[in-house]
């Protein structure tokens, strides 16, 4: 059981690090064609749409990223 444990802690803080990398990129804002943009994005869309349909907008801003990362980490923590 230990090892399901240690997988699912390994997958949270992959999926962590590629939502904090797509948020750095939607700053830097490298295109559409970029195919590793294409790919961060094919990731970590199914974790941060059902997000964005339930966290409003700030303005300019979407905090469903980071709402994600919290879930993410919270996650981590609670794994024995």
């Amino acid at each position: 059981m230990t090892v399901f444990f240690r997988v699912l802690e390994l997958v949270c803080e992959l999926l962590t690090l590629t939502i904090l990398l797509r948020a750095i990129l939607s700053w830097v804002s490298p295109g559409n064609t970029n195919i590793f943009t294409d790919i961060l994005y094919h990731i970590t869309e199914p974790i941060l749409a059902p997000l964005r349909r339930i966290i409003p907008r700030a303005g300019m801003i979407d905090f469903s990223p980071l709402v994600a990362v919290i879930v993410l980490q919270i996650i981590v923590v609670i794994i024995p």
